[in-house]
């Protein structure tokens, strides 16, 4: 899930790049998910609040039927790229699965072990963006199911 909301993210970033930013739109497609991590971390607090915002902005300006095309070409990257997982994970060694297994507890690891140091307030406010994060979804799922009509 972390995976698509990058994308969406760095997708959502390369739409609002001005045309003299030093990353393209086909630059910022053609990054690696560590590259684009890098350069979406790299911008301020501010930059990434206000290109949310005109994304969004976007967005809502968009008709119907524009939104659910751009729907459904995420969903059908997303689709892809899972498979690609698949198969990439399907054509490792046992070994090579233990490797990647072992990275990701590290990364789990070194996610707690920031929760462990950081301080009350810190922890605090961490919970803070995730409520609200979770509230906007809920929100975005709500809306969806008030806009379908019923079925008969």
């Amino acid at each position: 899930m972390n995976t698509l909301r990058l994308i969406v993210a760095v997708f959502g970033l390369a739409l609002l790049a001005p045309a003299g930013s030093a990353q393209s739109i086909d630059e910022l497609k053609e990054m690696n998910p560590e590259e684009r991590r890098e350069y979406v971390q790299g911008l301020s607090d501010e930059q990434r609040q206000a290109l949310r915002e005109e994304q969004r902005a976007r967005w809502e300006a968009m008709s119907e039927e524009e939104r659910n095309a751009t729907r459904r070409q995420m969903n059908e990257q997303r689709q892809a790229e899972r498979e690609a997982m698949r198969q990439k994970w399907e054509s490792m060694s046992e070994e090579e699965r233990e490797v990647a297994r072992a990275e990701r507890e590290a990364q789990r690891e070194q996610r707690r072990e920031t929760w462990n140091n950081m301080s009350d307030e810190q922890k605090a406010a961490a919970r803070e963006q995730m409520r609200e994060r979770r509230d906007h979804t809920r929100g975005q799922r709500q809306k969806k199911r008030d806009r379908k009509p019923p079925q008969q």
